[in-house]
């Protein structure tokens, strides 16, 4: 059985078993959560969003449409999600460019990540980077924009 704080607002969803759900967070029509989640306080998930099982979501991070989740991932507080390369206000793209996040990858808090790129499998981003492009599978990236500095095995 999964867990919604009754100071959670969550709209007609999937949420798998053993999902926990905090207050004060959001999940939008449609967005499809897997098993054994946590969705801590204060974030945000539109409706073409996909987790899978197993994630963490923390505290501040802002998941926008588009986005692919897949399971065993890390996102850290305050990460930032974009999916529009040329935001303007009351004009958008014909398609969103979601970000994807690699079974097992960890975003380190306050990160940025630009629309469209995808996050490798055993991935690590270092706090505070802005991620400008594709990350490879088991790499450390840190910096702006981020750079690797070193793979995971």
């Amino acid at each position: 059985m999964s867990f919604i704080h009754t100071l959670a607002d969550v709209a007609p969803c999937e949420i798998g078993e053993g999902t926990r759900v905090w207050q004060f967070v959001v999940i939008l029509k449609g967005a499809k959560i897997g098993q054994g989640c946590n969705i801590c306080a204060h974030t945000l998930i539109e409706s073409d969003v996909i987790i899978g099982n197993n994630v963490t979501v923390k505290s501040g991070a802002h998941i926008w449409d588009g986005a692919r989740i897949e399971d065993d991932v890390f996102i850290g507080p305050n990460v930032t999600f974009t999916n529009d390369l040329m935001p303007r206000s009351k004009q958008y793209p014909d398609v969103f460019l979601g970000i994807t996040l690699k079974k097992g990858c960890s975003i380190g808090g306050n990160v940025t990540l630009l629309p469209g790129i995808t996050i490798g499998e055993k991935a690590m981003v270092g706090a505070g980077a802005v991620v400008t492009k594709d990350v490879p599978d088991y790499a450390v990236v840190v910096g702006n924009p981020a750079k690797i500095i070193r793979y995971m095995k």
